[in-house]
C-alpha cells in the first residue's frame, strides 16, 4: 500500500476537516510529488457501428506469457502538467477494495509484449443499441488483436453476435436478431483521432506513472473542473482497462488513484457480462441517471469487468436497477501475428 492509499485509510475513519485548509494542504502535497504523464480511453469500432468508447471498463482475468523480454518504451522527459483538484476522503470500503485490487495486480504474472506484436484480448460485452423507435442490448463475444504500439486502425476484431437482450423496460425489437452469428476478421477501427493523453496502446500505457499521485494527475489531463471533471476521470479509469492491457505497476497505481476521485462509492454485489459475481466501486452520473461500476472478484480481488446501472428511470429511460451496458474481459495473451482482414 502506498502513501496516498494509506492517507485515505486513515482519513476515512475521522470527521472531515475544514475544507479550505484540506485543499491547501493537498495542493501542496500534489505539487511536491507530482509527475508528468498522459493517457485515456480506448476508441473501438464494431462491424455494425462506429463509436468512441469513453468510460466503459473491462477486466483482465488471465495473462498467458508469450514473450520473455520486456522492452523499455520510455520516450524521455515530458513537460509538467497542472495539478488536478484535491483528492477526496473516500469511504473505507472503496479504499480497501481498490488497494486489494492493486496488490492483486502486482502479484499476478503478466505478458511482456514487444513492438510489432499483438495483445490478443477475449471479452464479452452487452452494448446498448438505440434507434428511433427501439432499444435493446447487443450481446457479443469478441476477440481483438491490439498492436503493442500504434493506433487502433492496426487492430483486428472477430465477433460472435449472440441473441439480443432487452434494454431494461423495453421489448426486444424484431430487427435485433438480424445480425446474430460470426463476423470478421475485420478492421478494429476505420480512424483513430484520439488526443495523445487518450491513447491506450501498451507502448503508451507502459510509460505512465507508477505512483498514485502521478497517475491521478494523468486521469485529470484535459478534464473539466468540478463534478463533471471527476466523472471524466472516473470514465478514463475504464478507458485504460477495456480491450487494453495496462502493465501491473501502472494498473496498481490506477486502482489507488481511482480511490482518490471524489464521488466514488462501494457496491456490495455486482455481476459482469460473463455472469461472474463480485464487489464493485462506482460513481453515479446524475445527468445520465446511471451508475458506472468497476467489478472485482470478491476473493482474489482481480478486476473482472464493468457495468452501467440505472438509478434514475426518468433520465435513463429504463427500469431502475436495470443494466444498460456491461463488459467482461476474459483473457489476454501475446501473438506475433493477427488474422488477415477479409476483403469486402
Amino acid at each position: 500500500m502506498d502513501e496516498m492509499a494509506q492517507l485515505n485509510l486513515l482519513r476515512a475513519e475521522v470527521p472531515e476537516p475544514d475544507l479550505p485548509g484540506l485543499r491547501a494542504e493537498e495542493e501542496r502535497l500534489m505539487a511536491a510529488i507530482a509527475e508528468p504523464t498522459g493517457s485515456g480511453p480506448a476508441r473501438r469500432t464494431s462491424r455494425r457501428r462506429v463509436f468512441v468508447r469513453v468510460g466503459v471498463a473491462g477486466g483482465l482475468a488471465a495473462a498467458a506469457v508469450a514473450a520473455a523480454v520486456a522492452v523499455s518504451l520510455d520516450s524521455g522527459p515530458r513537460p509538467a502538467l497542472p495539478a488536478p483538484p484535491p483528492s477526496a476522503v473516500a469511504p473505507v470500503a472503496v479504499v480497501r477494495t481498490l488497494d486489494h485490487a492493486a496488490e492483486a495486480a502486482l502479484r499476478r504474472p503478466e505478458p511482456h509484449p514487444r513492438p510489432g506484436q499483438f495483445l490478443v484480448v477475449r471479452s464479452r460485452s452487452l452494448e446498448e443499441v438505440d434507434s428511433d423507435s427501439a432499444r435493446y442490448l447487443s450481446d457479443t463475444r469478441r476477440t481483438v488483436w491490439l498492436p503493442v504500439a500504434g493506433d487502433a486502425t492496426g487492430g483486428v476484431i472477430e465477433e460472435q453476435v449472440l441473441a439480443p437482450k432487452a434494454y431494461p423496460g423495453w421489448p426486444i425489437p424484431p430487427e435485433a436478431r438480424t445480425e446474430q452469428g460470426a463476423h470478421g476478421p475485420d478492421r478494429l477501427a476505420d480512424f483513430d483521432g484520439r488526443a495523445e493523453y487518450l491513447r491506450n496502446d501498451y507502448a503508451y500505457l507502459s510509460r505512465l506513472p507508477t505512483d498514485t499521485a502521478g497517475m491521478r494527475r494523468h486521469l485529470y489531463v484535459g478534464a473539466k473542473r468540478g463534478a463533471e471533471g471527476d466523472r471524466d476521470a472516473w470514465q478514463r479509469v475504464g478507458g485504460m482497462l477495456t480491450e487494453a492491457y495496462l502493465p501491473a505497476a501502472q494498473r496498481a497505481a490506477l486502482f489507488r488513484a481511482a480511490a482518490t476521485i471524489p464521488g466514488a462509492e462501494a457496491v456490495a454485489s455486482a455481476q459482469d457480462a460473463a455472469g461472474r459475481a463480485g464487489v464493485a466501486v462506482a460513481m453515479t452520473d446524475p445527468e445520465a441517471g446511471t451508475r458506472q461500476e468497476y467489478i472485482f472478484d470478491r476473493h482474489t480481488h482481480l478486476y473482472l469487468g464493468a457495468r452501467t446501472v440505472i438509478v434514475d428511470p426518468a433520465k435513463a429511460r429504463g427500469t431502475k436497477g436495470g443494466v444498460t451496458e456491461s463488459t467482461a474481459q476474459l483473457s489476454v495473451r501475446v501473438s506475433d501475428t493477427a488474422p488477415r482482414i477479409k476483403k469486402n
